[in-house]
């Protein structure tokens, strides 16, 4: 049994993996900057799993709010195995110039700031107690992609991909070990609150049906490679390349609708 926290556990991917590592009967440790979403998820995971879950505020672009979240685990659970800074925020698809500058300070300094901190804070408290995994998150961008109008997001994933390369090496002669998971394009409010109308989103409904997923699909597959992966730098990539290939082969013949949940 592993104790496990996730930053940003309150929706989407953090949430789910919350449940399915519970499932499995770990310890949880969910997290979120908001006090009735954090208490709105915890009440939901604990109708079904009581004890194995507790929920900490945590804003991962505070330093000290990773400090506590961190001892909070410990103090619940008597460790920490597996640290997942899945924390992040996007923005919807604009130019830079248009961004609102506080929407920008936002993305950087979560999606950043919020990996920088959370890891530094979990290798610290994994170095003394003897060892730990920490995963971080990657999204578009960290692969090289570009797109007009997630500028700032893609560049905050490029940053937080190099980050998390170099500190697999930076960790490589100590108990403490660093990997990368990469879902690949999951249907969240993360994805379509990119779109700014109904109308816009529609339109690119018919190529999200081919390449994404649902957190349902995905969480699974992630929870698995996380508890069996021995590999120190590993990417545990749930759709490579020629799983995309052969989702654009077989659309014609295979519809998926994953907006239907």
């Amino acid at each position: 049994m592993k104790a496990i926290v996730i930053t940003g556990s309150t929706k989407g991917i953090g949430y789910g993996l919350a449940e399915e590592f519970l499932k499995r009967g770990h310890n949880v440790i969910v997290s979120g900057r908001k006090q009735e979403t954090l208490d709105n998820a915890v009440a939901k995971l604990s109708a079904q799993h009581k004890d194995k879950v507790a929920g900490c505020l945590c804003d991962v672009t505070k330093l000290e709010d990773n400090e506590k979240l961190f001892a909070f685990a410990k103090e619940k659970f008597g460790r920490v195995d597996i640290w997942v800074n899945n924390a992040g925020v996007a923005h919807p698809m604009t130019n830079v110039w248009e961004l609102p500058l506080d929407l920008i300070h936002d993305v950087v300094n979560a999606n950043v700031l919020g990996t920088i901190y959370g890891s530094r804070v979990a290798i610290q408290g994994m170095l003394a107690q003897g060892g730990g995994w920490i995963y971080n998150l990657e999204g578009f961008g960290s692969s090289g992609r570009v797109m007009a109008g997630l500028s700032v997001y893609g560049m905050t994933k490029a940053a937080a991909a190099f980050f998390g390369k170099s500190l697999a090496k930076e960790v490589a002669n100590t108990s403490v070990k660093v990997a990368t998971l990469q879902p690949g394009m999951v249907i969240t409010d993360m994805i379509t609150g990119q779109y700014k109308t109904p109308e816009e989103l529609n339109k690119v409904k018919p190529i999200f049906n081919i390449i994404a997923n649902r957190v349902s699909d995905v969480v699974p597959w992630l929870a698995s490679q996380m508890l069996t992966n021995e590999k120190n730098g590993a990417l545990l990539q749930y759709q490579p390349r020629w799983k995309l290939l052969l989702r654009f082969a077989t659309a014609p013949f295979i519809k998926r609708n994953v907006f239907d949940d």
